[in-house]
């Protein structure tokens, strides 16, 4: 039977050959990929590039989102999915860190999850691509679906799910899993009809072969 590091490796190594472990928003700065991940809760990728292009150009920093008027960042980002409560979190967010960062986005995970609308998820993106720290792994829908599909955890518990992946899956390889995975279940790996017969990690997976 194989070993759950060797399982792992084989994992990383078989996704790597597929796909980038590079994010699919598009950001320049730790503030707009802030703004991009709390955007991207519950929408599609593409959608929240679509809407940033014209948005970081409109408000082009911190203290633009912090002096807009909530009615204008709403129908800035009106296509998006909860874009009321995504807004009003990104004003408030942004006035946060300007009162008590100096308006610079902070490095730290208990100082990004005091700010509004941001949960460990969205600050271990920040903190794992703006930051290039290994604090946690980003445990998004497709994460914990895979996860537990290919047994390296047996949890639907986000928080829980995250450290039992912490424990299996060496910390170099914190941030490139999360990636691999995301892009895996985009284009394999859906939580409906999955394309198991295709799938590159088809005689690794326990799962295989699964029905939609």
């Amino acid at each position: 039977m194989m070993e759950n590091s060797e399982k792992v490796h084989q994992i990383i190594d078989r996704l790597c050959q597929h796909y980038q472990p590079a994010m699919s928003l598009t950001f320049s700065n730790p503030w707009e990929l802030l703004v991009a991940t709390i955007l991207s809760a519950q929408s599609r990728d593409e959608r929240v590039n679509f809407v940033t292009k014209d948005l970081f150009l409109k408000y082009p920093d911190v203290k633009a989102f912090a002096e807009a008027p909530l009615e204008s960042i709403e129908q800035s980002i009106s296509s998006i999915n909860y874009f009321r409560t995504k807004a009003k979190h990104l004003k408030e967010t942004a006035a946060r860190i300007l009162e008590q960062f100096h308006g610079k986005v902070p490095d730290t995970m208990d100082a990004l999850v005091s700010l509004p609308g941001v949960a460990r998820k969205t600050a271990n993106v920040v903190l794992n691509i703006a930051f290039h720290q290994s604090v946690g792994i980003v445990v998004d829908t497709h994460v914990l679906r895979l996860s537990n599909r290919l047994g390296l955890i047996r949890t639907m518990d986000r928080d829980k799910a995250e450290q039992d992946l912490m424990k299996c899956i060496p910390k170099k390889d914190w941030i490139a899993i999360s990636l691999l995975l995301i892009h895996h279940g985009r284009a394999q790996c859906t939580a409906k009809n999955p394309s198991c017969t295709i799938c590159h990690l088809k005689d690794l997976c326990p799962s295989f072969p699964l029905k939609g």
